[in-house]
């Protein structure tokens, strides 16, 4: 990414942006080294948007001057009243380094905000610092785990919106 790149947040148009969506969530899972078979990602790889659909969930993308896709960031509805959880937050590395992570879940913040959310959530790994840094300068909490995960190895956060 070159610094006189202009980078754009806006929501996945859909169908047209599918693949590059399915694309940029295998690079997130693969970045991962981990098996999430557990949350069935080959079904939700092959169903988008599926529980992302607005309006109760969107998929956000963050594209350069260019129109390549640099991140992503999805949002769903929870089965709790008022709550959201966000997933699949990736910035691609050549892009890492310029606050796009923190973009992307300030916009989700937002949306999830304007559609009427009171909260969102998400799980992240124990060994991905970076991010966990970031939901902390975001006023994410530590909070008990919300699904079964057969990893010991995941922190749960949540906040008010």
């Amino acid at each position: 990414m070159s610094e006189n790149s202009t980078i754009s947040i806006a929501p996945a148009r859909l169908p047209d942006d599918i693949e590059t969506v399915r694309g940029l969530f295998r690079e997130y899972i693969d970045s991962l080294g981990i098996d999430l078979s557990f949350q069935d990602v080959e079904a939700e790889l092959a169903d988008l948007p599926g529980k992302y659909a607005q309006p109760a969930g969107i998929i956000l993308l963050a594209r350069d001057n260019n129109g390549e896709a640099l991140g992503c960031i999805a949002l769903r509805p929870m089965g709790e009243s008022g709550a959201a959880e966000m997933k699949r937050l990736y910035v691609r590395p050549e892009a890492r380094g310029h606050n796009l992570g923190r973009r992307l879940v300030v916009e989700i913040m937002d949306y999830a905000r304007s559609i009427g959310y009171k909260r969102v959530v998400l799980d992240t790994l124990a060994t991905l610092y970076s991010a966990r840094k970031l939901y902390a300068s975001l006023d994410f909490d530590e909070i008990e785990a919300y699904y079964d995960n057969p990893r010991t190895d995941v922190i749960y956060l949540g906040r008010a919106l």
